[in-house]
């Protein structure tokens, strides 16, 4: 039992004399802890809840119970040890953080890349956020207790793992990306497979329109719940599809163009709900505008030709002293990379901006107050968040 006169202070006065109108001696506070191992948690953090009945009235995050420390285990090892390194900071999207580092490496060490690898690129990750997006529609759909569109969208994930499977070998982390260019381009009869996936992806949607989204239970319990406030979005540091639902068209593929999105037509998704149910429908239609992109990325990309630049001996590396930051447009929001060098052959300094530290931590613990306990899961989930950019 938690005690009492600690939240004395955490109630705003109600009565005109100053005093508080609840009587904390009558009211039982107690503590719960939903994770590390949950399915409500995006992965392996905690939720620290103190609660009155079924209602939250406070919210602490914990994170730290999978990988770790990587911004420092990269100052100890040399840039080419580092690629391997950097997409598990986020299993799910591995992608995004192969490219980031490898576009700081290359501006820094003014490497051009060929052609044909920056389409490469662009493909990856348009396929990354496919995948991601999917996972994340299933645990979302999950956390409401429909677990069968968890089963459908997880089905169709894995139809595009094959597809990434085809081009590096790789299902979890490709590391097709290091710096220079691409491992390879796509094989004979990809594109062929490719739309084979994107069209049952797409037959997929059909179904999970008619039984989450034109669900009554599904729409009384998320309109109207997890309310970002626009004026939020700049406050906090909120990006991604988390701002876009909230009306503030977001977007790095916009805001600072990069790779062939210049070449791309497409336009920025927004809504102005702002809440879960909002969110969730505004991420069923990136995973449609993805499937969009990649069908023009690969009309347009070269099926072959020079995919590496020439690299150096890269065990003995040095790269002249300098500073930069790349971002992207990752399922989540902006994900970025500043990369300092000191003219050595190890980075001096690298940070990850990932999107799931303000996310998870000080939005979800504003959010969570006054939350039933039934829908803690569902706001977190809505929220797209992974721990290990936040402990990294």
């Amino acid at each position: 039992m938690a005690d009492a006169s600690k939240y004395r202070d955490f109630f705003p006065p109600k009565n005109p004399d100053g005093t508080n109108i609840i009587d904390l001696e009558s009211h039982k506070f107690v503590k719960i802890w939903q994770g590390p191992q949950h399915p409500g948690i995006t992965g392996n953090m905690s939720l620290e809840l103190i609660i009155q009945g079924d209602e939250v009235m406070e919210c602490k995050t914990h994170v730290g119970y999978l990988h770790r420390g990587f911004e420092k285990l990269m100052e100890r090892r040399k840039f080419i040890q580092c690629f391997p390194l950097v997409c598990r900071i986020a299993v799910p999207e591995p992608d995004f953080n192969e490219y980031c580092f490898a576009a700081t490496v290359e501006e820094l060490a003014g490497i051009q890349i060929p052609e044909a690898a920056v389409w490469m690129r662009t493909l990856i990750l348009e396929m990354s956020r496919l995948t991601s997006f999917l996972m994340h529609l299933g645990g979302q759909s999950g956390a409401f207790g429909l677990g069968v569109v968890a089963q459908w969208t997880n089905y169709v994930r894995d139809l595009m793992l094959d597809r990434f499977e085809e081009i590096s070998g790789g299902r979890i982390y490709r590391m097709h990306m290091p710096p220079g260019g691409v491992r390879g381009l796509t094989p004979d009869g990809f594109d062929a497979r490719m739309e084979e996936t994107l069209r049952t992806i797409e037959d997929v949607m059909k179904d999970v329109d008619t039984t989450l989204f034109n669900n009554a239970v599904f729409k009384r319990r998320s309109v109207g719940l997890g309310y970002i406030d626009p004026a939020w979005v700049d406050l906090y540091g909120i990006t991604g599809p988390n701002a876009r639902a909230a009306g503030v068209p977001k977007d790095v593929r916009k805001d600072y163009p990069y790779l062939k999105y210049p070449e791309l037509d497409f336009d920025v998704i927004t809504a102005t709900d702002s809440d879960i149910y909002t969110r969730t429908d505004l991420r069923r239609r990136e995973i449609l505008l993805s499937i969009d992109l990649i069908r023009q990325i690969l009309v347009k990309m070269p099926k072959t030709g020079e995919y590496m630049a020439k690299m150096p001996n890269v065990l003995h590396w040095q790269i002249p002293k300098g500073e930069t930051y790349i971002r992207s447009e990752c399922t989540r929001g902006e994900y970025g990379f500043y990369t300092v060098t000191d003219g050595s052959g190890y980075p001096r300094r690298v940070n990850v901006r990932g999107p799931s530290y303000t996310h998870a931590v000080a939005l979800m613990e504003r959010m969570a107050i006054d939350c039933n306990i039934a829908d803690t899961a569902g706001l977190m989930l809505s929220l797209h968040t992974y721990p290990p950019e936040i402990e990294r």
